[in-house]
């Protein structure tokens, strides 16, 4: 136990000490947390099998597994926020259209590339693993989007179509997985289950959406009952863990299987709650304080839990480069053509595809269940962690210089970068 303690002392530590560093090279604290977890991980640090000096194992970081479960709640419940009814009115219509199209048309790029590749390899990549991956192409990771959102204080247009679009991911991203993971079972070997296909996700997005929704509403009444912002706060983070836990059930009525996507359960809560709760803004301001320290430790273990042994498989690299530069191709005109549809802000069309490329979480979920694909799990695991891997350490970079091409991110004013330095000196004299 001590061992795990220090380990997570030393991750948090490194992870903001490493910022520093990259902060010269003006990279996003995204991309330092990722390289420090890398650092401290099994594959640099661990090697040495000192316990407590870095994460020794993969097995050591899944028993941590419950840290990033809890990061992934908040920042569910943050991107939630950004559903208020007054914004919805503005961007509600090109969000929709937006998130549903291009994730559909990622999947057919993606698709349609590796389809091709298959025809020239053959059995290295079968048509099953490869209509998989193009349905996981269409995930998009919320927690790097919304962590340079947040270091970057980024606002505008593209900011205000980027956080729902990405929550809306979640949702889509289910749908088109269950449908092309069916029709590759099927392909295996197996017989192709209409139900699984179509039922299982509509039940899995709609049952999450109520819990979540019921839950949303319960807070809100629980927050009335408390009067200071600390009281508050602890009913907030409370109801977070909560819904958390919650969202993991799974249990059956009759032949139908009930499950929940703790992602899409974690945004409903925080969507009712910034409807339904006048100080919600307030409260949600605290909120990302707090749980500032609980991502940075989320990335930094991400970072870690990097599989690096992806690149001893040169096959996994061709195959994990075309999977890359497709489904790049397919988010950026999936969300030009997709925001030229809905007469969307230049600035939209042109930078909004670019935030959307990175991938995480949503697709390492996808993933785990792909594994199970007869004779082809193996390597959609390994392809989409070497995905994940470019994805997570080039992506932030890349949504910081689109939100800033876009002005979404200005450079802060003198007075903001030398504010601490004045109120030590001024304190000095004092």
């Amino acid at each position: 136990m001590m061992s795990v303690f220090l380990s997570l002392a030393l991750a948090l530590i490194f992870g903001l000490l490493f910022t520093r560093l990259t902060s010269l090279l003006k990279l996003p604290d995204v991309t330092a947390y990722l390289i420090a977890g890398v650092l401290i991980g099994p594959y640099c640090l661990g090697q040495l099998g000192i316990p407590g000096i870095g994460f020794t194992s993969f097995e050591e970081l899944e028993n941590v597994g419950f840290i990033s479960n809890a990061a992934l709640g908040f920042i569910a419940f943050a991107i939630g926020s950004e559903f208020k009814l007054s914004q919805l009115k503005k961007t509600g219509k090109q969000a929709l259209v937006i998130g549903v199209l291009q994730a559909v048309i990622t999947t057919l790029v993606v698709d349609a590339a590796l389809l091709g590749l298959h025809m020239l390899i053959g059995g290295k990549l079968s048509i099953p693993a490869a209509i998989t991956l193009g349905a996981i192409a269409s995930a998009t990771a919320p927690a790097a989007t919304l962590m340079v959102v947040r270091q970057y204080k980024a606002k505008g247009k593209v900011t205000d179509v980027l956080l729902p679009v990405v929550a809306l991911d979640d949702a889509v991203g289910l749908a088109l997985f269950a449908v092309s993971f069916g029709i590759a079972k099927a392909m295996s070997g197996g017989e192709l289950d209409v139900y699984s296909i179509i039922c299982n996700p509509i039940i899995e997005i709609v049952a999450s959406l109520a819990l979540g929704a019921v839950l949303g509403v319960i807070l809100t009444q629980f927050e009335r009952m408390f009067r200071s912002n600390r009281n508050r706060m602890a009913i907030i983070i409370g109801f977070v863990i909560a819904t958390v836990g919650i969202s993991m059930l799974k249990f059956h009525i009759g032949p139908v299987e009930v499950g929940f996507s703790s992602l899409l359960v974690c945004m409903m809560l925080g969507t009712v709650f910034c409807n339904c709760c006048p100080l919600a803004d307030e409260l949600m301001d605290l909120s990302d304080r707090w749980s500032a320290p609980l991502l940075a430790l989320f990335f930094v273990i991400s970072g870690a839990d990097l599989e690096l042994g992806v690149f001893a498989d040169l096959a996994v690299v061709g195959i994990g480069v075309v999977y890359i530069l497709s489904r790049c191709v397919g988010k950026y005109f999936g969300a030009f053509f997709s925001s030229a549809l809905v007469n969307a802000d230049p600035a939209v069309k042109k930078y909004l595809g670019i935030t959307l490329f990175p991938q995480a979480g949503v697709a390492l979920g996808m993933c785990v269940t792909a594994s199970a694909l007869p004779g082809d799990g193996a390597i959609i695991r390994n392809i989409i962690l070497f995905g994940v891997l470019i994805y997570e350490l080039v992506g932030p970079l890349l949504t910081k210089i689109s939100l800033t091409k876009s002005g979404d991110i200005v450079a802060p004013g003198e007075e903001v970068v030398h504010r601490r330095e004045r109120k030590l000196e001024a304190a000095k004299k004092s």
